[in-house]
C-alpha cells in the first residue's frame, strides 16, 4: 500500500516509482539520483560503510579492500522503463550517475567534484542532463557538502540548489528516488512545489521530517549557486587553457 503525505508544496510517497509515475504527468523537470549498485557492508559501526559503484560479479570495493557479494546488501539499478516514465512525465531531466545508465546521448553534461585526491573516479560524479545548454561544473567537498549525512549517498543541499538553478523556468520537481530528501529540500528553499518517491519506509521518514524543517525555516527561496561551464576539452583528455 502505497504511503501519501502533503508537507507544504511537496507531495511525498512511499512507494514503488513504477506504479506512481505513470499517475503522474505535467511537471517542469525530473532532479534525481538513482542507484546504480549501493555496495553495503553490514556490521562496521552504527552507520554503514557504503559507496556506490557499478555492479560486479562476484566481488566489489569498499574502501579498497575486495569483498564477496555475500557479505553485501545492494541496491537494484533502475530499468529502462523507469526512465521512459520519467521523460514521458517531465520536460527536462538531470540525473544524477546518468554514465551508468542507458540514456541517449546529452550535450549538457554536469559534473560534481568533490575536491578530493583522486583515488579512483568516485572522486568526480556524472549527471545525464536533457538542458540544451554546455556542461557545467559544481565543485564542494562531499564531507563538506553533507555534514550529517543520513542516507549512503547523499548530496549536499548546495549541488541540489545548483541543479534547481540551471533548470529553466521550473516551477514543479519529481525525484523517484528520494532518499533522505535533499532535493525536496532544495525546492522548498526555492518555492518549487516538489513530488517525492521512496519506497524504503526508514529513508521516507527521514525525508519527511527534513522537508518539514525545510519548510519552517525562515530563509526560503536562497540563490542557487552560480554555474561554472566546463570546456569541452575537459572531457576529451585534453587540457582546458
Amino acid at each position: 500500500m502505497v504511503e501519501r503525505v502533503e508537507i507544504g508544496d511537496a507531495v511525498l510517497y512511499c512507494g514503488d516509482c513504477r506504479e506512481i509515475l505513470p499517475t503522474l504527468s505535467g511537471v517542469d523537470a525530473v532532479v534525481t539520483d538513482p542507484p546504480y549498485g549501493i555496495l553495503n557492508l553490514e556490521g562496521e559501526g552504527s552507520t554503514p560503510a557504503v559507496r556506490k559503484s557499478p555492479r560486479q560479479q562476484g566481488s566489489g570495493k569498499l574502501k579498497g579492500r575486495l569483498l564477496n557479494t555475500s557479505d553485501v546488501k545492494w541496491d537494484i539499478a533502475p530499468s529502462d522503463e523507469v526512465f521512459d516514465l520519467i521523460r514521458r512525465v517531465s520536460r527536462d531531466q538531470i540525473i544524477w550517475g546518468g554514465n551508468y545508465f542507458n540514456l541517449p546521448p546529452a550535450r549538457a553534461v554536469l559534473v560534481w567534484d568533490k575536491e578530493q585526491p583522486w583515488e579512483n573516479f568516485s572522486q568526480v560524479e556524472v549527471a545525464w542532463s536533457s538542458l540544451n545548454r554546455p556542461a557545467a561544473i559544481f565543485r564542494e567537498s562531499a564531507t563538506r557538502g553533507t555534514p550529517n549525512k543520513q542516507h549512503p549517498t547523499q548530496k549536499p543541499l548546495s549541488l541540489m540548489l545548483w541543479c534547481l538553478g540551471l533548470l529553466p523556468s521550473v516551477g514543479s520537481v519529481i525525484d523517484p528516488y528520494m532518499g533522505s530528501g535533499t532535493t525536496g529540500v532544495a525546492c522548498a528553499k526555492r518555492g518549487v512545489s516538489f513530488v517525492g518517491i521512496e519506497r524504503d519506509a526508514r529513508y521516507f521518514g527521514i525525508a519527511c521530517r527534513r522537508i518539514e524543517e525545510a519548510y519552517k525555516q525562515a530563509d526560503l527561496f536562497v540563490p542557487a549557486p552560480a554555474a561554472k561551464p566546463v570546456q569541452t576539452a575537459l572531457f576529451c583528455g585534453e587540457t582546458a587553457p
